[in-house]
């Protein structure tokens, strides 16, 4: 097997991969019930099957002028995907579609719920 075999069937595996994961966060986008689940179905996988797509054209292509353009696509969905969703999260919450019973926030629960003390940091005794 020469090298040009191997990096067509790796790059159809990764193409094949990849149009499977964007699949899936689009039935996710359409079967799940309310904002933030459907944000993370169309975040999530969608970035890792485009990222698997860009992998495999890259691996088919083999040019340098197309694999430095798709380095650039990758980087570029890298930074968008997160940043439009976080977006469309917080236009959800302003707008009340989320509820502040359905986000979960840990140690950081107490300090938002309305007329609870703010917690105090312990000082450190003194000999």
């Amino acid at each position: 097997m020469t090298w040009t075999t191997v990096a067509d069937v790796a790059g159809l595996v990764f193409l094949l991969l990849g149009a499977a994961l964007c699949l899936v966060a689009g039935i996710g986008l359409l079967r799940f019930p309310d904002l933030l689940t459907r944000m993370h179905a169309g975040t999530k996988p969608q970035v890792l099957g485009v990222l698997l797509v860009i992998v495999g054209v890259g691996l088919r292509t083999r040019s340098g002028l197309d694999v430095g353009m798709l380095v650039l696509i990758g980087v570029f969905q890298l930074l968008t995907i997160p940043a439009g969703a976080h977006m469309v999260g917080r236009a959800g919450f302003r707008t009340g579609q989320v509820e502040l019973a359905d986000i979960h926030l840990g140690s950081r629960a107490r300090r938002l719920q309305p007329g609870a003390e703010q917690p105090v940091a312990e000082q450190p005794e003194r000999p």
